[in-house]
């Protein structure tokens, strides 16, 4: 379970979130929606605990009971915290081999890690070859958003946050990763997929949608809110 308690974050002299409050249950799936310069983002890397956002001390970001805002991003990232990119990183000389293993150092063995990002990679329709070269480098949109899915697979967060995963991908391969990551994510991981289309609704299914607007968090909902959206646009709400 992660909680956020009056969560305020400002990058520079400028606030972008503006006391938000709620807590994310174990095992649901969220979609977090709004406008482009809503704070979207913004919350991801605030929950990440990216270094220039700076929360006041009246903020709190719970991960059961724990504070987790003194704590790094690898810190976080071990507790089992996971956020894909929006615009993956290139990491030359680095292959997603090479970053998993280290990844996984003490808690996988490297050859049945291997076996198994192999087998991943052929239910999402991944070349081989991608596989051994530099994470990223000359990738499609839609390929690095696989490898983005099937990093997060085989890490098996907690808590998973997928920003814009939808975002230079198409339809197929839109459904692939969302049957991917439903199918092989523990049952127990909590799922939110940052989004500003409806698009990525239809594969994900979420239990709740979140609307945020201005930085502040204006409506909850099921199913319903999603066509409502769909239908109207934002500016309703």
């Amino acid at each position: 379970m992660l909680t956020l308690t009056h969560l305020s974050a400002s990058i520079g002299d400028k606030e972008i979130l503006h006391d938000l409050s709620f807590t994310f249950e174990p095992g649901k799936s969220y979609a977090l929606m709004g406008p482009n310069g809503s704070g979207k983002s913004t919350l991801a890397s605030a929950i990440m605990g990216h270094p220039n956002i700076v929360t006041p001390p009246t903020s709190q970001v719970l991960m059961g009971t724990e504070d987790i805002k003194p704590l790094t991003p690898d810190e976080r990232s071990r507790l089992g915290i996971f956020l894909s990119f929006q615009t993956p990183l290139e990491i030359p000389g680095v292959s997603v081999f090479d970053l998993l293993r280290i990844a996984l150092e003490k808690k996988m063995d490297p050859v049945m890690m291997h076996q198994q990002v192999k087998m991943y990679a052929k239910e999402l329709h991944i070349k081989d070859e991608l596989l051994k070269r530099s994470l990223n480098v000359g990738f499609s949109g839609g390929e690095k958003k696989k490898l983005e899915a099937l990093q997060a697979v085989m890490l098996a967060p907690k808590f998973a946050l997928f920003d814009e995963i939808d975002t230079g991908v198409d339809v197929d391969a839109l459904k692939s990763i969302a049957t991917f990551l439903k199918k092989h994510l523990p049952k127990t991981t909590t799922l939110v997929f940052i989004t500003h289309s409806t698009r990525l609704l239809t594969y994900v299914k979420p239990d709740m949608v979140l609307v945020m607007k201005d930085g502040t968090l204006v409506k909850t909902g099921g199913a319903e809110l999603a066509k409502e959206i769909e239908t109207h646009g934002f500016e309703t709400l």
